[in-house]
């Protein structure tokens, strides 16, 4: 995201936008033909995965999905090199996995445009996503737009809408214990940026206060991937007054307000991962949400979901076509 000015962030979203309402209205003109795009997975995704390959299918491009056993990179082969071989073969390369210095090598060698999937420290795709959603259930622009995100702030989706925030003018809260707030060096990177889009950075272990006024409030897990188990019951025990429940969105003041996550939400226990950490750590209602918000008519999680995939179709067509 620091790669961009604000303006050419709101042409993304505006450009999603139409590219949306193409889409839906079934007039979508195909500008990505014969290009082809590389999809290095190191870490798996669902949403990740399907936006990037219908929006490109949409588009007329053609996509190669490498998993972790797919490629030599990192194992037999650095990442520059690996750059440097897809950039002659393909038109594009999308990274998701660890480290962001990976993504900026792949940029720095591979000579054609390299999109940031998701990375331990940034979500970018992620961010213009949730911008798009949130531009589409206010009626008001984002500048004027508040939103808080709840829980641990210290990884790529706190991080990541502590800047997108900044650099779009908006009223951002960053509630949570303050051990768990976004790194110094993060948050001065986005106060940097607030002092030139007029964005009211708020960073607060009150989670009354920080939600009041905020028409949406996010939260992400409280486990991150890649994490060990034996840090869900200090982590649940750090943050469970911090769980996105109705007392909580009551606590915004408004009536309207919208719940939001990135997904996949451990709101109740259908899943492997969400029964066992609930059974470990004795929280039967959901973890960082609870069932009933993220069921209720607040929660717009599927939204974001679905922008995901018109948002990087705009970032293709803006790179390729």
């Amino acid at each position: 995201m620091l790669d961009y000015e604000p303006e050419e962030l709101r042409h993304l979203l505006d450009r999603a936008a139409a590219l949306k309402a193409e889409k839906y209205s079934g007039s979508e003109v195909r500008r990505l033909e014969g290009r082809n795009v590389a999809l290095i997975f190191e870490k798996t995704s669902t949403r990740t995965r399907a936006a990037f390959e219908v929006a490109s299918f949409d588009q007329g491009a053609h996509v190669t999905y490498l998993d972790p056993s797919g490629s030599q990179m990192g194992h037999k082969e650095s990442a520059a090199d690996t750059g440097r071989v897809l950039g002659r073969m393909y038109d594009a390369i999308q990274y998701r996995g660890s480290k962001q210095t990976i993504v900026e090598e792949l940029a720095a060698y591979a000579g054609v445009p390299v999109y940031n999937g998701l990375t331990n420290e940034w979500h970018p795709t992620q961010m213009l996503a949730d911008f798009l959603t949130m531009d589409e259930h206010v009626a008001k622009p984002l500048h004027e737009t508040a939103f808080a995100f709840v829980g641990d702030g210290r990884f790529n989706m706190g991080r990541s809408l502590l800047v997108m925030g900044a650099l779009m003018g908006c009223d951002v809260r960053m509630v949570g214990p303050a051990a768990y707030a976004p790194p110094g060096d993060v948050i001065a990177i986005a106060e940097g940026i607030a002092a030139q889009t007029g964005a009211r950075i708020t960073i607060t272990d009150d989670a009354i206060e920080g939600v009041r006024g905020a028409d949406f409030v996010h939260t992400d897990v409280w486990v991150s991937m890649g994490e060990a188990k034996d840090v869900w019951l200090s982590r649940v025990e750090d943050l469970a007054s911090f769980q996105v429940n109705a007392e909580l969105m009551a606590a915004t003041g408004e009536t309207d307000a919208k719940f939001m996550h990135c997904l996949p939400a451990f709101h109740d226990a259908n899943t492997t991962v969400g029964r066992e950490i609930m059974e470990v750590t004795g929280m039967s209602d959901g973890l960082e949400v609870t069932h009933e918000v993220f069921e209720s008519s607040a929660s717009i999680v599927f939204d974001q979901a679905e922008n995901r995939m018109h948002t990087i179709k705009a970032l293709m067509v803006e790179t390729l076509a």
